[in-house]
């Protein structure tokens, strides 16, 4: 049984984003070209911890299949 507050803290996983990359800075990892912005931490907390909303803007990454 999941508590409805976990259920609403728990992010996004950017790393399942098409629009998340890693950058080359060591202090701000990652990056959401969408939003446009870099951060020390996954782009989805970010926008959580602002706006108290998850991130709407999440597109799965298609996944590629081996030949």
């Amino acid at each position: 049984m999941t508590d409805k507050n976990d259920e609403e803290t728990r992010h996004i996983n950017c790393f399942s984003c098409e629009h998340f990359y890693i950058t080359r800075k060591q202090s701000y990892p990652y990056g959401c070209s969408i939003i446009g912005f870099k951060s020390a931490r996954m782009p989805s907390v970010d926008v959580y911890m602002k706006s108290a909303i998850k991130c709407g803007l999440f597109a799965q990454k298609e996944r590629k299949q081996k030949e």
